[in-house]
């Protein structure tokens, strides 16, 4: 846990920014939300660009800040550590998100679960040694775990339970980046891709090509793509566990994990890719079609508006039917 203020997280993700022009197309790369950000634009006009970038830089640093659950002073942490007592206030966007989590977790089945953080702890894939939590300990920590317990009255939320706590990891970045592609109408910016981590949204077309590129990495081949879309307005996420995970007596256990069971997913998907209108949409497509597996979690991507979808297995792609209208190249 880090004690770090909003100027202190702004002054890290700013001092992190650097900008490259290339043949009319400007790229901003910082370092937010734990990962590697990246906008690149059209310019309207260098002074439409410079004040949408600066203003981005500035909200993000925000957002990280009030929502991070890694930073002691962010509103999640002062949530989490008034489990069992308090009510806590919160803002108009904070209703907003959270209303988006209740939303999320009915239309998953409770696949997404915004209270999960009992078990995230547990859980831990960056733990050197790994260590494997024993079943009675993920049985404590899945008791803590069920957004129904939530109780929420405009302004305010109260977890009812010590030891509950929220994480927003499942749907956060991914709501940035729609805030972000937001923003940018404002400032008359209609030709984007916003790009955190991964998650991705894009808007209008890049100069001189029909519409924006994106490649989806090969889950046996790190580093190469086993294929790529084309898009000029939607999203595109990806879920998957070939690089965070860890191994114990000689089994893997990825980083996804199912808040039903309390257990990592073992699903048999390597990696879920959906295409969405929003990036939130899919983000929560890839996590919950990964949990469900591949068949399942196929026929779950498409029978939701406007969404298509990959999930490869060590053996298999399963594509639904729209997909293979923006699947460019595929190996």
């Amino acid at each position: 846990m880090v004690l770090a203020s909003e100027s202190t997280v702004r002054q890290r993700v700013r001092s992190s920014a650097t900008v490259d022009e290339t043949e009319g197309l400007t790229v901003l790369s910082f370092h937010a939300l734990g990962t590697v950000c990246r906008v690149s634009l059209i310019e309207p006009s260098r002074w439409a660009a410079n004040a949408y970038l600066d203003a981005l830089l500035n909200w993000v640093a925000e957002f990280e800040a009030k929502y991070s659950r890694f930073l002691e002073t962010s509103l999640i942490c002062r949530i989490n550590a008034a489990a069992g007592r308090d009510w806590v206030a919160v803002d108009e966007e904070t209703d907003l998100l959270l209303e988006l989590c209740h939303q999320m977790h009915f239309l998953t089945s409770g696949a997404f679960d915004a209270t999960s953080l009992p078990l995230l702890r547990l859980w831990n894939w960056k733990a050197r040694p790994s260590a494997l939590p024993m079943a009675d300990q993920v049985q404590v920590a899945l008791r803590l775990v069920g957004w129904k317990k939530v109780q929420r009255r405009p302004g305010a939320i109260f977890l009812p339970e010590a030891g509950m706590g929220l994480d927003l990891g499942g749907i956060g970045k991914e709501y940035a980046v729609d805030r972000v592609v937001e923003m940018a109408k404002e400032y008359g910016v209609a030709k984007l891709m916003v790009d955190f981590g991964q998650d991705i949204r894009v808007v209008g077309t890049p100069l001189n090509r029909p519409a924006w590129h994106i490649g989806m990495e090969h889950p046996m081949q790190l580093g190469s793509c086993w294929g790529s879309v084309a898009l000029q307005d939607g999203a595109v996420a990806c879920s998957g566990d070939y690089r965070r995970h860890f191994e114990h007596e000689g089994r893997k256990y990825g980083h996804i994990i199912d808040p039903r069971t309390g257990w990592p997913v073992n699903s048999g998907c390597r990696v879920v890719t959906a295409i969405a209108p929003s990036c939130t949409m899919a983000g929560i497509l890839t996590t919950t079609a990964f949990i469900l597996g591949p068949q399942e979690g196929a026929r779950f991507i498409e029978s939701q508006v406007g969404a298509s979808g990959a999930i490869l297995t060590d053996q298999h792609r399963y594509l639904t039917r729209r997909f293979h209208e923006h699947l460019v190249q595929q190996t």
